[in-house]
This record gives C-alpha cells, structure tokens and sequence, in this order.
C-alpha cells in the first residue's frame, strides 16, 4: 500500500483510479497519460534521431511524434510513419510531404490512393496542383 499522490489515502500499488479522489494511477509518483512513448537521446538539428509516440496525455489529447525518424498515430518529422503525417519522407494514412506513400496525400512528388502532387504522382484518383487550379480558373 501507498499514499494517493493526490489525496494522500492508502491505496493500492496496482490501483487503476484511486478510490477516493479518482485520480489515474494513485501510486505513482507521476503519471502522464496512457499509451507508449520513446526518445531517442541522440538529437540532429535539436530533434530527437527517433520518436516513437502512441500517447494520449491525461485529458486524452494525442502525444505527436516529432523527431528525425518520426512513428505514431500523428507524427512530424524527416522521415515519417503514422496515420497523420508531415513530413519530408512520409508513409501514413493521411500526409502532407515532399515525398509521399499514402492512401490520401498532398505532396511534390507521391504515390497515393487518393492525392494532389506538385511534380509527379501515382493513384488511383490523384491530380496535379497546377490541373486543379486550371480546373478552378475555368469555372
């Protein structure tokens, strides 16, 4: 048994939510949300060489991964792997990047289910930025 870190009662040291106050993980000393987070210590150009981020903060907003090489749900990098991503290199759900793999993607150059490139792409449905806005102009 442990003190709260909140409300100071015995609890638990494996207690989810604490009895009395409801806070998340009573015994620990710290606590900042659910989910899996990693940081490389190596930096380049002041972001971490990898950041890895499934994270969710207490009040559930998303920790983004931002690094180098960058993986999680949301991620913003050089290289990027996520389900959102910015990116220079990305492969992700949804993407904006310079070079993009991705079912739904803005990019210069991409190869996409869905997307809009400014140089060259590849898809199913994908059109250039300049074809667009011609097709804007005419209308």
């Amino acid at each position: 048994m442990r003190p709260c870190r909140e409300c100071q009662h015995e609890v638990s040291e494996q207690a989810a939510v604490c009895p009395h106050c409801g806070v998340p993980y009573p015994a620990r000393e710290k606590w900042d949300g659910w989910g899996f987070e990693y940081k490389s210590q190596a930096t380049l150009f002041g972001l971490p060489l990898l950041h890895i981020s499934f994270k969710y903060r207490p009040n559930r907003v998303p920790v983004p991964a931002k690094g180098v090489i960058a993986i999680g749900q949301f991620a913003c990098g050089l290289f990027t792997f996520s389900q959102f991503g910015l990116g220079v290199v990305s492969i992700s759900q949804f993407t904006v990047a310079g070079y993009a793999l991705a079912q739904i993607g803005f990019a210069y150059a991409l190869i996409a289910q869905v997307g809009v490139y400014i140089h060259e792409g590849h898809g199913q449905l994908i059109r250039s930025l300049s074809e667009l806005l011609a097709m804007f102009q005419a209308v």
